[in-house]
């Protein structure tokens, strides 16, 4: 996810569905549903009883249960929202998607619209996905709406993509690659009308920039009520410095002594792996992302959603500020307004970044944190009381290939010579500033490329397909058609092979779009050619950055899509194989291939967030409240521990995202382990120093009993 959106929000996830027979016209429009005996199913066995649908999705890659409207027919939805109850009687919690297609072409990205939500075991409740693309968060530049006041109980999924509602063929509710069959019940299948906004956004902020209309616990209401925190805080640190049996970097001092090397490193004992401290203890990485003083969002022209905002003479003026780009909504320049930085300094005082880092860092610790991790505050981790990763991302103007799902851009065209140049000038301006801090864990190096196509556009196959598609120019085509050429030879015993009717090699040297139902060879062929697209990635990268600094761990890309091939050029060559990873847990089946890639693995995001305490988005993974919150983050951090191969995992993020959505994207969930006011939240509080203060002991095969 990083600073942006993650390649998550194209990794939906869902589980099963139960739909009453009747359904109610939208006024105004010709409008249908389907009745539950429409419903079909791929990889994923359907039944019904009275008005209630039971979806069971077995393991597969895109399970589903969806509905079409026929050979040459469509619905009219226009200005409707599609909302259901949805009930989850199994024992995990269950992520789960709604998709609906105004076009039989709809591929996952073009030509529909997506919503995820998620629900806890045993738990149920209402959801509704708006087909409006004027949808009025975008055009109000959030990604989460304000409660409407006229659809209590109702979790709005925010959707992503845009259909023409008046023309609907089909919709779906499907799981992303369950390790085990997981079953829904939905009911209530129905269309809404659309909502007046009114005067839904006014008024919305209040100066802390929380929620006016609405209290909870630990919502500030004053300037005395950040000072008594301040104190009670800071008596409360002092008393619970770190968890016992800690050395200076987090490592575990009361376990195993390795030799020292002075710098961070790996070791596999007993068939599991870990980190080593620089000193020579065990660790596993325990971080926080985007540890940070700052938090803006757009004030300015949407000045109507605030209220008490400082005047241009007040010494919180100095927060505003002109210099943002906004890639969501309507939004491209304007004026943001740092609520959390003008907090802290409401906090701290005029000097609050030195009493804030000092008291993140002691946080931090005392919670059971090791780790400052991606985006973080740079004077925070040279401070070296926490260790913290470096990152780096490669500029420049080398060649980029398509994978087919390139929501960050292209993927980098690692046989390009311009890309080694652009690595080599990156890396020795910036790799010398860590070469020898002991501090420093290791380098993350880009971020949740595009390495697969998702899917659509050939999926495992995307970056063959797109150097295919690319120009002769493009070296990435010149090598794929290198690597075809020495195993066929002709043109002829290439037709062979892939099915295919080319007079001569030249008919691939032109944009060629292959067949996206490929044969065995073809698939062969461009599995190989993956394989070798990353294993020169990764070669480049690695010998690029070690040339600068040989002392310090190679991470990896921070994978989040990705395909085997590349998973396993990347542990064929890093240090570390990372993985970004937005689910409830990590489960032990989906994940056991990670026990064969002979190289530790480390999680470079994940998060969990609720609508119980003002905010309007529960992020990539939604919880019902905090108490279930900080239950998921628990069972995450023990599924981790036990997976053998997996050495940590990195909260994203330290402070909520603003209430009224990053000037980026709009994106405000609740996922800080603070709220805008600098308030931790003490349920995460709570089970970050219990699992994280076990995490040691129930590696090395000591479980806890504690719940």
């Amino acid at each position: 996810m990083s600073r942006h959106l993650s390649f998550a929000h194209l990794s939906f996830a869902l589980i099963c569905v139960v739909l009453p027979l009747g359904m109610p016209a939208l006024a105004g429009a010709q409008t249908a549903l389907p009745t539950p005996a429409a419903a079909q199913g791929r990889n994923a066995s359907i039944t019904s009883s009275g008005q209630t649908l039971t979806v069971t999705f077995q393991p597969a890659e895109w399970p589903n249960a969806y509905w079409a409207a026929g050979q040459g027919k469509a619905w009219d939805w226009r200005r409707a929202t599609l909302a259901f109850d949805a009930a989850n009687p199994g024992r995990q919690p269950v992520e789960f998607s709604v998709r609906v297609d105004d076009d039989p072409r709809a591929d996952g990205v073009h030509h529909c619209r997506t919503g995820n939500a998620s629900l806890g075991p045993g738990r149920s409740g209402t959801f509704s996905l708006g087909l409006d693309p004027r949808d009025p968060r975008a055009m109000m530049g959030m990604v989460g709406a304000p409660p409407s006041p006229v659809r209590a109980g109702v979790t709005e999924m925010a959707g992503s993509g845009g259909v023409d509602a008046s023309h609907i063929v089909a919709f779906q509710i499907f799981l992303h690659q369950p390790s085990a069959p997981m079953t829904l019940r939905v009911s209530r299948l129905r269309l809404l009308p659309p909502t007046a906004t009114g005067d839904l956004y006014k008024g919305i902020v209040d100066p802390f920039g929380q929620f006016t209309r609405a209290d909870w616990p630990g919502k500030v209401h004053s300037l005395a009520d950040l000072a008594r925190r301040r104190r009670d805080e800071a008596r409360a640190l002092a008393a619970a410095p770190s968890p016992p049996g800690r050395d200076e970097y987090g490592g575990w001092a009361d376990g195993p002594s390795l030799p020292a090397t002075g710098f961070f490193s790996t070791t596999r004992r007993g068939g599991r792996w870990w980190l080593v401290t620089p000193s020579g203890r065990l660790f596993l990485s325990w971080g926080v992302d985007v540890v940070g003083a700052s938090e803006a969002t757009i004030v300015h022209p949407r000045d109507a959603m605030f209220t008490g905002l400082p005047g241009p003479t007040d010494p919180l003026a100095k927060f505003y500020s002109h210099d943002f780009y906004y890639i969501y909504g309507p939004y491209k320049t304007g004026t943001t307004f740092d609520f959390y930085g003008a907090n802290l300094e409401r906090k701290y005082g005029p000097d609050y970044l030195d009493a804030w880092r000092k008291t993140t860092a002691a946080r931090l610790k005392s919670w059971g944190f090791n780790t400052i991790g991606n985006w973080s505050d740079e004077a925070l981790e040279a401070m070296h009381l926490v260790p913290y990763t470096a990152r780096m991302d490669i500029p420049g103007g080398h060649a980029r290939v398509a994978s087919g799902s390139d929501y960050w851009g292209r993927m980098h065209d690692p046989f390009d010579p311009q890309f080694a140049a652009d690595a080599d000038g990156y890396f020795r301006a910036n790799a010398p500033a860590h070469k020898d801090d002991p501090w420093c864990l290791g380098y993350f190096v880009d971020n949740e490329l595009s390495w697969s196509g998702g899917d659509v556009d050939g999926g495992r196959y995307g970056l063959a397909y797109g150097s295919l598609a690319a120009p002769a120019a493009q070296p990435a085509k010149q090598a794929l058609l290198a690597q075809l050429k020495a195993k066929y030879d002709t043109i002829d015993k290439f037709n062979a092979a892939w099915g295919t009717h080319l007079s001569a090699w030249d008919d691939l040297s032109a944009p060629y779009q292959a067949s996206h139902q490929p044969n065995g060879a073809q698939e062969a062929d461009m599995g190989a050619f993956v394989y070798a697209f990353a294993r020169q990635y990764f070669t480049v990268v690695r010998d690029t950055l070690k040339k600068y600094d040989p002392n310090h761990l190679y991470l990896g890309c921070r994978f989040a899509g990705y395909t085997p091939e590349a998973v396993r050029a990347a542990a064929e060559v890093c240090d570390v194989v990372s993985f970004n990873i937005y689910r409830p847990r990590l489960d032990p089946n989906a994940w056991a291939f990670t026990r064969d890639l002979n190289r530790p693995c480390l999680i470079g995001e994940f998060h969990f967030g609720a609508l119980d305490r003002g905010m309007f988005h529960p992020g990539l993974v939604s919880t019902p409240n905090q108490a279930a919150r900080a239950a998921m983050f628990r069972d995450y951090i023990r599924s981790v521990v036990d997976n053998p191969a997996f050495v940590g995992a990195h909260w994203f993020q330290y402070v909520d995202e603003p209430l009224t959505g990053r000037p980026l994207d709009g994106e405000n969930y609740n996922i800080g382990l603070v709220s805008v006011t600098d308030t931790p939240y003490p349920e995460m509080v709570a089970a970050a120093r219990r699992v994280l203060a076990e995490a040691y002991t129930r590696r090395a095969g000591r479980k806890s009993s504690s719940r």
